[in-house]
């Protein structure tokens, strides 16, 4: 709120958009792709592996009959705050109940981190880029076939602390139809370092869905 109240007086001389061009952009990218998905993506925290300075996080695709996604979030070394997928699971597994078993069993074996206040942190978003993809419209009727737009954002996000000094941390993720994101949860790794979790639209199926990411909040990152 202060960031946008200080942008508001700083550009307070600044003329406003023409209605051509405030209007013209959303109208001509307008959402079009269809409603058959009803859940967003949403990612949790299994725990963290200190010894290999890893926390692992599953991705859930929409209910338990769809195939999760397992992560390694690097905590240390030159992959720090890398999300990665575990590839090599899906290599060896085609079954989506062997898979949670596997994930289950993992779970076990891994530290659990405590929640922390959320209201400490606040998230700032930056459009690096917008585009307007061209989706074919599927089925009969009047244009059929025809290229419609979507609008893309590379949307950075950036999460530090409210107080201005501690840990904070930054990615740079691809949104659809609104680059509109949240802070919904952080966990404390000890130390002052931490881990959010950020939902943003980004899967472009009817008004759009939730999707989620993870950011490392370290006190060695410069956000200059």
């Amino acid at each position: 709120m202060q960031r946008a109240l200080a942008h508001a007086y700083l550009h307070r001389g600044a003329p406003m958009p023409t209605l051509r061009s405030s209007l013209g952009f959303m109208t001509a990218t307008a959402c079009v792709t269809d409603g058959g998905a009803q859940r967003g993506h949403r990612m949790r925290l299994l725990g963290v592996a200190r010894a290999e300075a890893v926390a692992y996080v599953v991705e859930e695709l929409g209910g338990p009959e769809d195939t999760p996604i397992v992560y390694r979030l690097w905590l240390r070394g030159p992959r720090q705050g890398h999300l990665v997928p575990l590839h090599a699971w899906y290599e060896l597994a085609d079954d989506v109940a062997e898979l949670r078993a596997r994930i289950d069993a993992l779970e076990a074996t891994l530290e659990p981190l405590p929640g922390a206040a959320a209201e400490a942190w606040m998230l700032s978003t930056r459009i690096i880029q917008r585009r307007a993809l061209r989706v074919t419209g599927p089925g009969p009727g009047p244009g059929a076939g025809a290229d419609r737009p979507i609008r893309k954002f590379a949307l950075q996000l950036l999460v530090e602390p409210v107080s201005g000094h501690g840990a904070s941390g930054r990615t740079t993720v691809t949104a659809f139809l609104r680059p509109h994101a949240q802070l919904a949860e952080v966990w404390s790794l000890g130390g002052g370092d931490a881990i959010a979790r950020v939902s943003y639209s980004g899967v472009p199926s009817g008004p759009g869905l939730s999707k989620d990411t993870v950011v490392l909040l370290t006190s060695g990152l410069d956000v200059a």
